[in-house]
């Protein structure tokens, strides 16, 4: 499997973004050498779509297929793509507060701790649909690491689109999230553009 080892933060200064949307608290203090510096169209756009892989942690093919099959879905295409990259379960997990960040996220599907509707998945691309009810499994649950997790996780907001007993560790969702709902700093119309040239 590909894996992008760029350090997080270093990625995150060269994309001109905040490291909280990542789960990390840490911040760089040092500034892009490209700061500063006019970008042409093709140069915003690209740094939108690798902005959106790099929060989400999807490489180049499986992004494409998301943007073709929201491209094939009713309503706009930018909005279809951010709602399926956010209905990823790995995100889910995240946004639960299951996981400090989407990479550790992923790990936590990949290890067969996370139940969907009772049933355990371990792909993190798996799409998640409104009503679904995910749980951690009964061996996860009586981890002590998951435990630390929530009391670093506890403060952080839950969006509305779910509903999570962090007790139980056990989550619904109530709907899929609808572009407003989700906070990413992703301009999804620079994405759009760049695909259907």
């Amino acid at each position: 499997m590909a894996i992008n080892r760029t350090p997080v933060l270093k990625r995150c200064r060269s994309l001109d973004l905040d490291p909280i949307f990542l789960g990390y608290d840490k911040k760089s203090n040092r500034t892009s050498a490209r700061a500063g510096k006019k970008m042409s169209e093709y140069g915003l756009q690209l740094r939108e779509k690798q902005k959106a892989k790099f929060i989400y942690g999807v490489l180049e093919k499986p992004f494409r297929n998301y943007y073709e099959k929201a491209d094939r879905m009713k309503g706009m295409t930018g909005e279809n793509l951010m709602t399926m990259l956010e209905s990823r379960l790995d995100n889910v997990v995240f946004r639960m507060g299951f996981a400090r960040t989407r990479k550790e996220a992923r790990q936590v599907v990949d290890h067969k701790h996370v139940l969907v509707n009772g049933k355990c998945i371990n792909i993190p691309s798996y799409l998640i649909k409104a009503g679904d009810v995910i749980t951690l499994s009964d061996k996860a649950k009586e981890l002590q690491r998951y435990k630390d997790i929530l009391e670093v996780t506890g403060g952080r907001l839950v969006p509305e689109w779910l509903d999570v007993d962090a007790d139980a560790f056990k989550g619904t969702v109530k709907n899929l999230p609808t572009r407003e709902m989700i906070d990413v700093p992703v301009n999804e119309m620079l994405i759009v553009e760049l695909y259907s040239k």
